[in-house]
C-alpha cells in the first residue's frame, strides 16, 4: 500500500514552511520541495521529530520540468502517493518593470506559472484509490487589483487565478478537489517585518502573520473553498474592488499614483 502524503512546493521558507509545520502538526506526511542550501533537511529533522510523522524532502530547481518530471517518478518509485498538492513555489517583487533584467522575469514566469501547471498535470495523471484529493494553488490579491511594480508578478498570480478558477469546474465531478489562496501582506521576512512596522491605520490591519495564513489556508482547503482570502480587511477590499466600476478604480489610481508608499502582495496602502 502507497504511503500518502503532502506536497509542499517552496517549503524551506516564508509561508511554504508554516504551510509544512501546519500540516505536520496535523499528522499529515509530507514532501518538501526547494532548493539546496535552504535548510530543507533541518526543517525536515523538526517535523519528524516533533510530529512524529514521515517526511521526504528534495532539494532541486522547480523551473525545470525534468526536475518536477523526476519528482513525482520519485515518489512513485518510493510507493509515496500524494494526496495533496500545495503550490507554493513562487518568486515575488517590488521594482520598476525596468529594473530588473530578462532573466529574471523568465525565471520569475516559469517557477510562477510553468511550475505549478506541470506539477498539477502530474499530481492529477497518479493512479489513486483514495477518497479525497486536493489542490492549493497559492495566488494573490495581486492577481486581482493592476498596481504599479507588480506588473509581471501580478500577471503570473492573475494567470493562477484563471487557472485554479477553471480546474475547479473542469474537476467538479472527481475526487479532486481544488483551491485557491489568496493572501494579502505577510511578516514572512525580516525586511518586511520592518516595512510593515511602519504602516497605519486600515493598512496596518491587512498584515497577517504567516502562522494564521497557513492556518486558515489549510482549513479552507481541507473543507472545499474555492478561495481563501485571509484577513477581513483583504476581503472589504476584494469587495469594495467588485463593486467599484473599473474607470473609478483607474482614476483612483492614477491620481494616488505619486502618493504609493508601499505595495506589497498586490495591494494597495494608503495613508
Amino acid at each position: 500500500m502507497h504511503t500518502q502524503a503532502a506536497i509542499v512546493t517552496g517549503a524551506s521558507e516564508g509561508l511554504g514552511k508554516f504551510m509544512a509545520i501546519e500540516m505536520g502538526s496535523r499528522g499529515y506526511h509530507l514532501v518538501l520541495v526547494a532548493l539546496p542550501d535552504t535548510g530543507l533537511p533541518q526543517l525536515a529533522q523538526f517535523l519528524e521529530k516533533n510530529f512524529n510523522i514521515c517526511v521526504n524532502y528534495f532539494e532541486m530547481d522547480l523551473t525545470s520540468v525534468g526536475n518536477c518530471v523526476a519528482l513525482f517518478q520519485s515518489l512513485e518509485a518510493q510507493q509515496v502517493q500524494a494526496t495533496i498538492l500545495i503550490n507554493n513555489a513562487g518568486i515575488g517583487n517590488n521594482n520598476w518593470f525596468e529594473d530588473k533584467c530578462i532573466r529574471f522575469y523568465a525565471k520569475q514566469i516559469t517557477l510562477n506559472v510553468i511550475t505549478p501547471v506541470v506539477l498539477t498535470r502530474l499530481f492529477i495523471d497518479q493512479s489513486s484509490n483514495v477518497k479525497q484529493r486536493y489542490i492549493l494553488n497559492v495566488g494573490s490579491l495581486g492577481g486581482m487589483f493592476i498596481v504599479p511594480k507588480k506588473g509581471v508578478y501580478g500577471a503570473t498570480k492573475a494567470f493562477i487565478r484563471h487557472f485554479t478558477k477553471s480546474l475547479q469546474l473542469e474537476l467538479k465531478k472527481t475526487n479532486i478537489s481544488v483551491s485557491l489562496l489568496s493572501p494579502g501582506g505577510i511578516n514572512t521576512k525580516p525586511e518586511l517585518l520592518v516595512l510593515h512596522d511602519s504602516l497605519k491605520g486600515i493598512s496596518k490591519t491587512t498584515i497577517l502573520e504567516p502562522e494564521e495564513v497557513a492556518k486558515q489556508a489549510i482549513d479552507g482547503m481541507l473543507k472545499g473553498k474555492k478561495e481563501i482570502i485571509p484577513g477581513r480587511a483583504n476581503r472589504l477590499f476584494v469587495q469594495l474592488n467588485k463593486i467599484t466600476p473599473s474607470f473609478i478604480r483607474a482614476f483612483i489610481l492614477q491620481k494616488n499614483f505619486k502618493m504609493l508608499l508601499y505595495l506589497h502582495a498586490g495591494i494597495l496602502y494608503w495613508w
